[in-house]
């Protein structure tokens, strides 16, 4: 009869233990899913994005300076550090549904081709 517990007790703790990974995975998918990251790369005097949309939500851009000079990237109101050649830096912003400009705010670098629009579905 004590073998029988013994048993009982030990197949519960597995089935326990095997559960718990399982709702750890469950919940990541969910956890990323709800931020988006879009490369974006420009220089003289241009912006290149790896996606021209995405969902409402929190989404980050990754600006990365292809160019020779200084250049910095905003959208929604929220400005990138200035950086130089080579180097990356990111924002991250929560966008509703709607069309939003981005621009690089160096002065005549908009004028110059350093714009574009993005939606948010």
């Amino acid at each position: 009869m004590r073998r029988t517990h013994l048993l009982a007790a030990s197949a519960l703790t597995v089935a326990v233990a095997s559960a718990a990974p399982a709702a750890v995975a469950g919940d990541a998918p969910s956890a990323s899913a709800s931020a988006k990251t879009i490369k974006v790369s420009g220089g003289e005097y241009w912006f290149r994005l790896s996606s021209r949309s995405a969902p409402k939500g929190r989404v980050t851009f990754r600006f990365t300076n292809k160019g020779s000079i200084k250049h910095d990237f905003k959208i929604a109101g929220k400005k990138s550090r200035l950086i130089g050649k080579g180097k990356t830096t990111s924002i991250t912003v929560r966008l509703r549904t709607g069309r939003y400009r981005y621009v690089c705010t160096v002065q005549g670098h908009a004028a110059a081709g350093m714009k574009g629009k993005f939606r948010v579905r």
